[in-house]
């Protein structure tokens, strides 16, 4: 999957999560979902954009979470 279209869907989800008042809950929230719904491939995407184009294009506060809690969303052997 192209990693623009998956840093638009993930800021999309950010977007909910923004009006939460609660930025630690908000940011679990936003990679909990990322790791529910979104394929293991397209995490990893996700995560190679971040890695490779220091997260270009996402959200302040979607970049955050995923650098805070990328262990939650890298592979499992």
């Amino acid at each position: 999957m192209d990693s623009r279209n998956l840093v638009k869907m993930a800021n999309q989800i950010g977007d909910y999560f923004e009006a939460w008042p609660d930025r630690t809950e908000a940011s679990l929230e936003i990679v909990s979902h990322l790791r529910r719904f979104w394929a293991p491939a397209m995490r990893s995407e996700l995560l190679r954009h971040v890695d490779e184009h220091h997260g270009e294009g996402l959200k302040d506060m979607v970049l955050a979470a995923i650098t805070l809690h990328r262990d939650k969303l890298e592979a499992r052997a």
